[in-house]
Formats: structure tokens, C-alpha cells, sequence
């Protein structure tokens, strides 16, 4: 098992991406942390994941506040004796737009959740991983800050995920002595709740099928269909997992091939 014993945090669990990496932790032997702004869905994903509550707690947590962060660092190491990794799935990604049209108060509360809130808990988690001589940092980016895509606008997100990518360089050189790796999982187009929701948003407003709207997206990848939010989970398991103990200060995108570099 990749995760045998190893305790990972787990920010922005809800109903897609965050609870798909959960379950990949506790599948793969190991202790799952949960954090979430909403108490609901944190216990909802908690009891799907682990009914008897063995391997995973949880607590409500806004990464916008540094005690909060802090208070989820503080439960994995009451809980488990410490953190091995933490995969950062929190993130603000609702606001649309371009810059002709953007409102600049929002983008502050944008790079205050994406960029700044996973610092925050990053550092929040960082004793918990110089307790355990070491582990993995995995930031949770975007496609879109690499390769905008023409059929959405997402400025704000875009930029702040890409201000991520570029703390991982400065955070992996500095951590690196630690035995601390730092690495990015780049979705592109994810079947999962938001996707889903794009697709019949789309499908409604043209009066089409969600499979024509679903091709039209599919068609883009070198491979026939769409990555799910359970293929950028997998990733993220690998980097938190010590199979990847060489690797860090990298972005590996989970595209279905749209994009190769």
C-alpha cells in the first residue's frame, strides 16, 4: 500500500476532487485529515469514507484563517502522532471573467483562498512534518494557468493557481534540506460536480444533448475521454506517497493528453 501509516491532510473536501483523494488515502493504508468550511459535508464525507472513524477525523476549517489552520494541523497530530503529507484541494474557483470585467476586491479574496490560504496551511503543517524527519507537499493547480482555455474565463483562478506553481519552486528549495518535496497535480478539463455542471449548464443554454457537449471537450485530448477527478486523485497520492521521495519542485498535468509539454 502506498500510504501504509502515513498520516496525510486533506484540505477542501466536499463532494468531488477532495473526497476522491480521502478515499485514495485511507484505500492505500493510510490516516486522512479532513478540512472543509462546512461541517456537513465534512461529516458526510467522513462516514462515507470510514464508518467506524478509525482512519479519518476532520474539523471545520476556513484556510483564510491562520488558527483554524493551525487547529487541523494540531487534530492530525492528536489523532495520529504527526503528518507525513498534505494535498491541498481548497480552493475559491466560482468567479468567472476576464479582466475588461473584473472586480478586483474579488480577485484579493481569490489569492487570498488559493494562493495565501494554502500557504497558511502549509506552514501550518509544516511541524507536524519536520516531526516526521520529513514528507510531501502536494498544491492542487490548474491547466488553465499554463494554457487559458477559450471556453471559459477564469482569470482570477487562473493567476492565482499559477502564483502557486511558482511558491512550489521557492518552497521546494527551501524545504528540500528538511526531506520536505513540493509538487503541483495540474487538472485540465476533470469529469467531476463541476464539470458536470459546466457540461449541463452548456447543454442547456444551446438546446443540445450533454453528450454532444461532452464530445465537443473529449475531442480535445489525445485520449478519448476526459481525466475524472479519481485520475488527479491517484496523482496526488503518488506525490504524498514516498515512491515519489525524488521528485519535487514539479507540475504534472492530468489532462487526457489536451495539453503536453
Amino acid at each position: 500500500m502506498l500510504l501504509r501509516d502515513k498520516t496525510v491532510v486533506v484540505s477542501g473536501v466536499g463532494a468531488g476532487l477532495g473526497q476522491r483523494v480521502a478515499q485514495a488515502v485511507v484505500r492505500d493504508g493510510g490516516n486522512a485529515v479532513l478540512g472543509a468550511r462546512t461541517e456537513a459535508h465534512l461529516a458526510k464525507a467522513a462516514d462515507e469514507i470510514d464508518p467506524a472513524g478509525t482512519r479519518v477525523a476532520w474539523r471545520a476549517t476556513d484556510i483564510k484563517d491562520a488558527a483554524q489552520c493551525e487547529a487541523l494541523a494540531a487534530l492530525a497530530d492528536e489523532r495520529f502522532g504527526g503528518i507525513d503529507a498534505v494535498v491541498h484541494v481548497a480552493a475559491m474557483d466560482g468567479y468567472f471573467g476576464g479582466l475588461a470585467d473584473a472586480d478586483f476586491e474579488t480577485w484579493k479574496t481569490v489569492l487570498d483562498v488559493n494562493l495565501l490560504g494554502t500557504l497558511r496551511m502549509t506552514l501550518a503543517c509544516l511541524p507536524g512534518l519536520r516531526g516526521r524527519g520529513g514528507g510531501s507537499v502536494v498544491f492542487i493547480g490548474t491547466q488553465s494557468a499554463v494554457a487559458a482555455p477559450s471556453q471559459v474565463r477564469q482569470a482570477a483562478y487562473a493567476s492565482s493557481k499559477g502564483a502557486l506553481t511558482s511558491a512550489m519552486y521557492s518552497l521546494a528549495r527551501e524545504l528540500g534540506p528538511e526531506r520536505i518535496r513540493v509538487n503541483t497535480v495540474l487538472p485540465g478539463w476533470m469529469w467531476g460536480p463541476p464539470v458536470q455542471a459546466f457540461v449541463g449548464f452548456t447543454a442547456h443554454t444551446e438546446g443540445v444533448p450533454e453528450d454532444e457537449v461532452l464530445h465537443r471537450l473529449a475531442d480535445r485530448m489525445a485520449l478519448p475521454e476526459l481525466a475524472t477527478d479519481g485520475d488527479v486523485a491517484e496523482a496526488a497520492v503518488f506525490l504524498a506517497s514516498d515512491r515519489a521521495r525524488a521528485i519535487t519542485g514539479q507540475s504534472l498535468l492530468v489532462n487526457a493528453g489536451e495539453l503536453m509539454r
